[in-house]
């Protein structure tokens, strides 16, 4: 046994020797993990310390007496300096009788009393109130037992023999949360105007609250039974009237139209299990271990820092089933309430949906069309959470993507939500983005197939049986990144200074309302977007997927890695992005490792290369971080076909594209940052020698096609070429087919075929090349921004600007590239080639002829294919005497 220091031998001596012997035989049984780690540094040393507890009792006065000795805090078992008490220490709720004595919350007036009276014509004193919760049986460990859950911490003022029960089982998982210390003499002074008995009970009342919050936040609201909530649903107002509304339009009668609701509740209500959450915690720590290397978050404590007082929401990505049981087990095991989840009615399968319902689970069906009831009580139930305070989860995408790209987001469940908080704003929202990054998915072939064209497999039970197949792999790590919080009033303030007049009403829908909305949604996607994580996977994937084989020699692979990692250090995205910290060749090993590159060894230097169907699992995880270097990406297309180009060219051009990228990226600055940002990219690839400036920096130039700069430009920007090349399609079958001809829902669907086809005459391996939803989502901007428009017969009209967008794009997309699209599309390549836009003097919006141009023609060079680098060269050197090194300037025609 460790001998004791003279300090504690101190401490304990001023308790007396029974409760220290007691302290001593308990010791063993119980494990102390206090929160913050080093509660000393929130007290002030001039002040005297009175500590308050939730509970009148012995183990909670053992257990917080060991916790000061071992944070080196004052003793609360010491009297209290200036007063006539004999301990440092007061509870909230006290015991009557000896033993058997029932748990009553008595009002803690006397020892307020007294340390009130104590400070009464002493203005130089103070003393420092800290509460302390102690939870006994809250953080999961590794040696606990099934048993053990019973007697774990609850809402429940449990009797001395249970309380005992629970620290012998579960001692070893004890939390002592001290919170920050409270003045009585700055109380006392804002409070003059109070007699002594009213400010005890308001300091009685303010401490009890405080303990209720911080006991929210450990273990969870606290819930009444199902059927209490169900009643209170089918009970309010809004419901009431549905219910009402149904029975008369289907002459039915009200009992039955109730008796409908009633299963309609119980099939969306959450039964949320203290017991089954922690014994699901304990299933899921040895799963979690046979498929993953590793779980880490980052930046959890500016979370939950901001989570007290807030109806929190979190929004995280959705990318995998794992998603949820992710959260709800890094969040309980981390110290935080689990939150009730959104899922799918599909879902809710046998022997599964129970389990998820008792951990939190409630479900929602996936259309609300063609039943007036049911979005009525699902409003209601949703509302009832949110006015309770309990912790909510749901995914804005909807459902699960399938190319690692973030999801145009769905308004509903956002929308209800904003409802809820105006009918009855008593407690603010704050939604939570969470970016949660994988290095391999369970579901990745699935994902594959479904984009290839295969239906979607339906949740059972058996495929459920079959999935666990999936542990005789291992999958990498997982980050879970916390974004930027955000907050709902504030942005309620932004859009209507009014919307405070509208609270309180259920049934009124402000006009306001789908704008809040609608910039709610994105700003969540950007957040989220905003707090990515960029893993070795990542890295391979935007390196390998954009060489025209998959394959690079290793050199190559390392150079090209080390300048992405250089390229976000030095630009970051975020304060909130996390990079891996392994270096170029261990990254290329640990893709060895995981099963995604393959080694060719060759005399001449090894080549890494992507395996055919591993490329196309490997472009989710180039999506996931595709957006981080959009800024570089657009940079390096303009030098795809072109040697030179000004730097207000390339600023210009961006402007006019950045529209359409960051509605599909979700990128987060406005014309002007996204200018800064492409003037940032410009000076970092000059100062790595990937571009020379000239002419005081306003003519920039790479190497040429053959010189190492150059390649490692077009591995850059071929990460983002095939966005160009799809908006390239939807604006030559647009006008292929004609104005007034053809509706938005036949364009997708044109588009959509064209980039299938293209993606199989090049051999594409990026799925994402032709989702609709991509095709769906430029539509959707040319029609905001009205280049396209909706005439009175629903088809499709479009103005003159949409042909300078596609004079812009022969500065980025081939010549051969820009043929092919227009022969699948049935348009005229000779008529494009031909077009007036063709010649320099009647070019207002793209460009002189450049170099590559110019080769094309005169050589039919292909130029986007590795054959053109020799090819490239010698030609380079017939023509350069041609030219006089004059810029392309897109601008000087405008």
């Amino acid at each position: 046994m460790p001998t004791m220091t003279t300090a504690e031998t101190t401490y304990r001596s001023r308790a007396p020797w029974w409760f220290n012997l007691t302290g001593h035989l308990l010791e063993p049984w119980v494990r102390i993990r206090r929160d913050p780690a080093e509660p000393a540094a929130l007290l002030k040393s001039s002040a005297p310390v009175c500590y308050v507890i939730e509970r009148d009792g012995f183990s909670d006065a053992l257990i917080l007496d060991r916790a000061c000795r071992e944070a080196g805090l004052p003793s609360p078992m010491q009297s209290l300096a200036h007063t006539r008490r004999k301990r440092s220490v007061f509870a909230l709720a006290r015991r009557d009788g000896e033993v058997f004595g029932r748990n009553r919350k008595h009002s803690p007036n006397e020892p307020i009393g007294q340390l009130i009276r104590s400070l009464k014509g002493f203005p130089e004193r103070d003393i420092q109130i800290v509460p302390v919760s102690i939870y006994v049986g809250r953080a999961p460990s590794r040696e606990t037992g099934w048993f053990r859950v019973l007697f774990s911490e609850n809402w429940v003022m449990v009797g001395r023999f249970r309380r005992m029960l629970a620290l012998l089982l579960n001692g070893r998982d004890t939390i002592v949360h001290f919170s920050a210390p409270v003045s009585l003499r700055t109380v006392m002074d804002e409070s003059r105007e109070l007699q002594p008995e009213r400010f005890a009970r308001k300091i009685a009342r303010v401490l009890r609250t405080h303990f209720r919050r911080i006991r929210a936040a450990v273990i969870g609201p606290d819930l009444s039974h199902r059927r209490t909530v169900v009643d209170a649903v089918l009970n309010a107002e809004p419901v009431r009237t549905a219910i009402t509304a149904t029975a008369s339009k289907e002459g039915i009668s009200y009992a039955k139209a109730w008796e409908r609701a009633h299963k309609m509740t119980m099939e969306i209500a959450a039964d949320y299990s203290h017991p089954v959450v922690r014994s699901l915690s304990f299933l899921l720590r040895n799963f979690w271990n046979k498929l993953y290397d590793g779980i880490t978050m980052h930046h959890f404590d500016k979370a939950r820092a901001a989570a007290p007082g807030y109806e929190v929401v979190y929004v995280p990505s959705h990318r995998s089933h794992a998603d949820y049981l992710l959260m709800s087990y890094q969040l309980y095991a981390s110290g935080v309430v689990v939150p009730h989840i959104a899922a799918g009615v599909n879902l809710n399968l046998p022997l599964i949906g129970p389990l998820l319902r008792r951990g939190g689970a409630f479900f929602l069906r996936r259309s609300f069309k063609g039943n007036a009831l049911y979005p009525v009580v699902f409003n209601e139930y949703l509302a009832q959470l949110i006015d309770r305070g309990v912790p909510i989860e749901y995914f804005i995408e909807g459902g699960r993507s399938r190319t690692g790209r973030l999801l145009a987001p769905r308004a509903g469940l956002l929308t209800m939500t904003v409802r809820a908080f105006l009918r009855a704003p008593r407690r603010p929202v704050l939604f939570q983005p969470v970016y949660i990054g994988y290095e391999k998915l369970t579901e990745g072939k699935s994902y594959a197939g479904e984009l290839s064209g295969q239906p979607k497999e339906k949740e059972s039970l058996i495929g459920l049986i079959r999935s666990l197949s999936v542990l005789r792999q291992r999958y990498g790590h997982v980050a879970l990144n916390f974004g930027e919080p955000i907050e709902l009033m504030p942005m309620l303030d932004a859009t209507s200074k009014d919307w405070r007049n509208t609270t309180g009403d259920a049934n009124t829908k402000p006009e306001w309302l789908n704008s809040v909305v609608d910039k709610l949604a994105e700003q969540i996607q950007i957040n989220i977007n905003r707090a990515a994580d960029v893993n070795p996977i990542n890295l391979l994937a935007l390196a390998l997927l954009s060489t025209p084989k998959h394959a690079m020699a290793e050199n190559d692979l390392l150079t090209q890695l080390e300048l992405m990692k250089s390229l976000l250090q030095e630009l970051p995205y975020s304060d909130r992005i996390t990079l891996t910290p392994m270096a170029p060749d261990a990254i290329g090993a640990y893709g060895e490792q995981m099963g995604w590159i393959t080694r060719v060894r060759h005399p001449l230097g090894d080549v890494l290369t992507v395996e055919s169907e591993s490329a196309v699992l490997l472009s989710y995880f180039r999506n996931n971080v595709q957006h981080l270097i959009a800024p570089a990406a657009w940079v390096a297309c303009c030098f795809l076909n072109n040697r030179r180009m000004t730097r207000a060219s390339i600023l210009r051009l961006g402007r006019i594209i950045y529209p359409f990228i960051r509605g599909e990226l979700f990128l987060p600055w406005d014309s002007e940052g996204f200018g800064q940002q492409l003037q940032a990219t410009v000076d970092f690839f000059v100062r790595r020698g990937l571009l020379e400036a000239r002419g005081e920096g306003r003519v920039l130039e790479r190497g040429p096609g053959q010189d190492d700069a150059a390649y490692q430009l077009k591995v850059i920007a071929r990460s983002l070429i095939q966005a160009f090349e799809r908006y390239y399609i939807t604006i030559a079958a647009l006008v292929k087919n004609g104005p007034h001809t053809i509706s938005a829902a036949e364009l997708e669907n044109i588009c959509t075929l064209t980039a299938q086809r293209l993606s199989l005459l090049s051999e594409l391996s990026a799925p994402e090349f032709f989702d609709k939803a991509l095709f769906r989502g430029f539509i959707h901007k040319l029609r905001e921004r009205r280049v396209v428009w909706t005439d009175d017969g629903g088809k499709l009209d479009y103005d003159i600007a949409l042909e300078d967008m596609v004079r812009d794009a022969r500065v980025i997309l081939s010549r051969e590239m820009r043929h092919s699209i227009l022969k699948i599309t049935g348009g005229d390549p000779e008529k494009e080639s031909a077009h007036p836009a063709a010649a320099p003097a009647e070019q207002p919006v793209s460009v002189t002829q450049t170099e590559s141009e110019k080769l094309g023609e005169q050589q039919e060079l292909p130029l986007n294919t590795s054959e053109e680098l020799h090819e490239r060269h010698v030609a380079t050197e017939r023509h350069e005497h041609e030219r006089e090194h004059a810029p392309v300037d897109h601008d000087k025609n405008r």
